[in-house]
């Protein structure tokens, strides 16, 4: 009934207890996740939950955080995209949160995502945090609406979220959404088309209420899917149905 659209199950808090996490998955109706890279280095450790795991898939990608002396190039990006149970690129994007100073190396970073992404054929994942004009800017001089993706964890205002959508992207609520003072998130959720909506765990980080403090899971996505219905006025089936096909349609192509 739900799809969890980004977590990272091989951090730690989750990865030593992942048979309890698949087992609370199917007690809460979740039936997939897709577990995101955030650096290279511990991407064989994504793709390998993914192997080993029916319900579960993969991106590749390194998250703009991540100051490196060797940069992800294109082609290695393609590269390792190339697999089955691998569908995305990311997450990538812009944080001038957490960084200051020159930052045109998160810029260039985020152009070879989306320009890997376009090559290979597969959606982004897009991370943006205190950079929405940059982001988007970006997002349209590299026609990244070619490739598609989705605006991950999503913080922005309703005129970010419908730029966004005019560009061929999806936006995806996390636990975020559930918090009280998320006004301004909440007229996002209640706003946008249906058939724009993912939601999303971000899980070990960010769990909703009733669970603000504790280590998130991708049982606790049913949680931001019940705020939509809320917002929306329609039924949590309507959610769930409405968002898990839209992750289909996006990461796995289908109609």
């Amino acid at each position: 009934m739900f799809i969890d659209s980004h977590c990272h199950l091989n951090f730690p808090g989750l990865v030593e207890d992942l048979d309890a996490i698949l087992a609370n998955m199917r007690a809460n109706d979740v039936t997939h996740a897709l577990c995101v890279s955030v650096e290279l280095a511990s991407f064989p450790q994504v793709l390998e939950l993914a192997e080993t795991h029916d319900n579960l898939y993969a991106s590749v990608g390194v998250h703009p955080d991540h100051e490196l002396k060797v940069e992800p190039t294109q082609a290695e990006l393609i590269r390792l995209a190339n697999h089955p149970k691998v569908v995305a690129i990311g997450e990538t994007g812009l944080d001038y949160y957490r960084l200051t100073g020159d930052l045109e190396w998160q810029r260039e970073r985020f152009r070879t995502h989306i320009r890997a992404a376009k090559a290979c054929g597969k959606p982004l994942i897009i991370h943006t945090r205190s950079a929405a004009e940059d982001t988007l800017r970006i997002m349209a001089e590299e026609d990244a609406g070619k490739a598609g993706g989705v605006m991950h964890c999503f913080t922005e205002n309703l005129q970010v979220a419908r730029a966004a959508i005019e560009l061929g992207f999806y936006i995806s609520f996390s636990g975020i959404l559930t918090f009280k003072n998320a006004v301004s998130i909440k007229e996002v959720a209640q706003n946008i088309p249906l058939d724009r909506i993912l939601i999303e765990t971000d899980s070990p980080y960010l769990a909703p209420t009733p669970h603000r403090g504790k280590t998130n899971q991708p049982a606790y996505v049913r949680h931001v899917a019940e705020e939509i219905a809320k917002l929306r006025n329609i039924s949590l089936e309507d959610v769930g149905s409405a968002s898990s096909h839209n992750f289909r349609k996006l990461f796995l192509k289908q109609p």
